[in-house]
């Protein structure tokens, strides 16, 4: 039977499925402009407040579904023609236990205790704005992704948010200006959620989706909030105005000194779709990468940090199950090339949704830096058309190269189903995908395909994926770290929640992985298994590994320098010892020890990662890795070093160092940053990267140094 057929036969039998979910709703109060008379401080005590209606029906997701919740929330809302305001009253009888230690913009937040909530301003169950605050008043926000099993963090929306803790518990207001979202013409509903984390008793209550299988991320699952008024966003224009000083001055330089400013222009073309013009784009406030090791014969994958390509960065999500194996739209290919920044000249995005259809379009053009690239012009584009009541099918295409060959573009399509009412409430997707690529230096198979198989639900997640992707599969503006392979994946994990004291869940995993060549020999395989994982009700995690790997090398490769592994095939055992402290402590460490087989030696990796927190200021972060191999060809020792020190005088104010240091390249870099968002739309960084290296033995000498000042301002018109 074909792939075509397989599918077919899916979707017969899985279409009447359907979305059914008693809704809850919000009615909100007329407006009343409510928000030009609040004091954003974090107490619900203004006299307006006691005529917005309010719901407290929140239910536990864990530890027991359904259950009534421990403690109770109080959640109001309100919007006027500008904003949507929220106040929220988390109620505690044990304030001091409150977990809470993150102040900075953007923080993980999963291991604190905090309000999530998110909004379906299209109302179609698939996208949403996502928001999160802790009881220090760190801000989190995202967007929908991966049909609302994943998060994507790398929007920043702008809004405001303050906290108060006082002896009933903690208690939020929070102002989001519509200026700053996306919607739908003429709707008078948005669909809506919100949870609350309680971490000490590792808690998680939610409003709506009383479900484990669910995420709050799955819009389709939410409630609803009436009665919207008219927004009126002006002109739906926003400009943001940048200015910068860099010095610079290397060991083989001298000084450099330059002043430089950069303009960005934000226009709404309706509510739902806006246009984006950069002009000589910085990022200069972006932190560095962090370092990795790679005993692996491939490149590894950094994220992407840029603000200007990780705004709207979400529609270009491709496929199901691509994962790190295939990225048809990297964008750090733009403006970055072997680890040199390329000018941004300038740059163009439109983004939007149209009816049932989501689109996306982006075009830069770099400058030439000699010796290195020329100029170019690229881009990419994505279409995703919404069907049935959760699925999309879609096409994506790129443009350019960053050495700016000829002829180089790459197109795809997509088709994904989705349900969450699957066997009436469970989890359920389909996915297939296909690409080619046009690089006429290369000879070969230039497509790549593939389908995937998901049920991730919370006591059963099984995956089957299958890819294939050619040998000439190279896109200029991808990530492709292994051609010319076919792969297969089987991943079955069990996650029972027993009704024991001391424990939580157990996670019992089996995942196969094969890669053959494109003519069905075998390459490599990696089993993982875990026969014990285990949650406790503290917090704490424990696990123990055993990972079978195998290798048919075809040609030797460098592992370390000097070091080759030679042609052959090769087999080996790994195991793996691993524990997560809980995270609610002030002090608390993972530590990951792997040990055993590798090619035809041994091999020890260790990681340790400890955090100190002694305030609600500071924040000390400190990590290690160590490999040490003993193989045939020779030993090698791998150190890691990297250390992190956060003082977060309030969610507007931070100053953050990061220091990292390497065996292998012999340097210590360290990345120091002052963030002060001193308005909702302006921000002033300082920014101060130093760097020296010892490779003259017993001998530090100073490499290079920079110093960079950068304010920006946005005006909304």
């Amino acid at each position: 039977m074909h792939l075509a057929q397989i599918l077919v036969l899916i979707l017969l039998v899985f279409k009447s499925t359907s979305f059914c979910q008693t809704q809850l709703e919000f009615n909100l109060s007329d407006s009343k402009n409510i928000s030009s008379e609040l004091i954003l401080d974090g107490i619900l005590n203004e006299s307006s407040w006691a005529d917005v209606p309010s719901t407290c029906h929140l239910k536990m997701i864990e530890p027991t579904e359904g259950a009534e919740c421990t403690f109770s929330t109080t959640i109001k809302i309100f919007a006027d023609s500008k904003n949507i305001v929220l106040g929220i009253q988390c109620f505690d009888d044990l304030p001091s236990g409150i977990v809470a230690f993150s102040k900075a913009r953007d923080s993980e937040l999963e291991n604190e205790d905090y309000i999530k909530f998110v909004f379906d301003t299209y109302l179609d169950g698939r996208n949403g704005y996502i928001f999160a605050i802790n009881p220090f008043g760190a801000r989190y926000d995202a967007l929908v992704s991966g049909h609302g099993e994943n998060e994507n963090p790398s929007w920043d929306g702008v809004w405001e948010a303050e906290t108060n803790i006082d002896s009933l518990g903690w208690s939020a207001e929070i102002k989001i200006p519509i200026h700053g979202l996306s919607f739908g013409n003429n709707l008078s509903e948005w669909g809506f959620n919100i949870e609350r984390r309680i971490q000490r008793l590792l808690e998680v209550d939610r409003w709506t989706a009383i479900n484990s299988d669910y995420q709050i991320g799955q819009v389709s699952q939410a409630g609803r909030v009436k009665n919207l008024p008219d927004f009126n966003y002006g002109l739906g224009t926003t400009v943001k105005i940048s200015g910068i000083s860099d010095y610079q001055k290397t060991y083989s330089q001298n000084h450099k000194l330059k002043f430089d400013g950069g303009l960005d222009v934000i226009q709404k073309i309706t509510s739902g779709i806006s246009a984006l013009l950069t002009i000589n784009t910085d990022f200069a406030e972006t932190e560095v990468d962090t370092r990795k090791t790679n005993l692996t014969r491939f490149p590894l994958l950094f994220e992407e940090k840029r603000s200007f390509f990780l705004e709207g960065s979400d529609v270009y999500d491709f496929g199901l199950g691509l994962d790190e194996d295939l990225i048809p739209f990297f964008s750090r290919r733009i403006g970055l090339f072997d680890g040199q920044a390329i000018p941004i000249v300038a740059g163009g995005k439109v983004n939007g949704k149209l009816n049932n259809t989501n689109f996306g379009a982006v075009v830069t053009r770099t400058d030439a830096l000699e010796g290195i690239v020329p100029a170019s012009t690229m881009g990419a584009f994505r279409v995703k058309q919404n069907v049935f009541e959760e699925s999309n099918f879609g096409i994506i295409g790129t443009f350019g190269d960053p050495q700016n060959l000829a002829n180089r573009w790459m197109m795809g399509i997509d088709f994904t189903y989705n349900t969450s009412q699957f066997l009436g409430d469970k989890n359920f997707l389909v996915g297939v995908w296909g690409l080619l690529n046009n690089n006429e230096k290369m000879e070969g198979d230039k497509t790549a395909i593939g389908i995937k198989i998901d049920y991730p639900n919370d006591t059963w997640d099984i995956a089957l994926v299958y890819k294939r992707i050619g040998d000439a599969f190279d896109p200029s503006l991808g990530f492709v770290p292994r051609k010319g392979i076919n792969k297969y994946r089987l991943a079955v994990e069990y996650m029972p929640r027993p009704e024991w004291q001391l424990v939580r869940q157990f996670f019992f995993e089996f995942e196969i992985e094969l890669f053959t060549s494109l003519n069905n020999t075998w390459e490599s395989y990696n089993i993982f298994t875990a026969p014990i994982n285990l949650l406790l009700e503290s917090g704490d995690q424990f696990e123990f590994n055993i990972n079978p790997q195998g290798e048919k090398l075809s040609e030797s490769f460098e592992v370390e320098d000097n070091i080759l592994i030679p042609i052959g095939e090769y087999t080996w055992n790994r195991y793996g010892l691993v524990f997560e402290s809980a995270n609610k402590r002030s002090i608390g460490c993972d530590i990951s020890w792997w040990f055993g087989g590798f090619y035809e030696g041994h091999l020890d990796e260790i990681e340790l990662e400890l955090y100190w927190r002694p305030n609600s200021n500071l924040i000390l972060e400190f990590n290690f890795e160590k490999n040490i191999a003993k193989l045939a060809q020779g030993d090698f020792i791998q150190d890691l070093y990297g250390c992190r020190v956060l003082f977060n005088y309030s969610s507007d104010l931070q100053l953050s160092s990061f220091f990292q240091y390497d065996n292998d390249s012999r340097e210590l870099g360290t990345n120091s940053k002052i963030r002060w968002t001193f308005a909702p739309q302006g921000d002033l960084f300082v920014v101060y990267n130093h760097n020296v290296n010892n490779f003259i033995k017993d001998r530090w000498q100073f490499d290079s140094n920079q110093f960079i000042l950068k304010i920006s301002y946005g005006l909304w018109l």
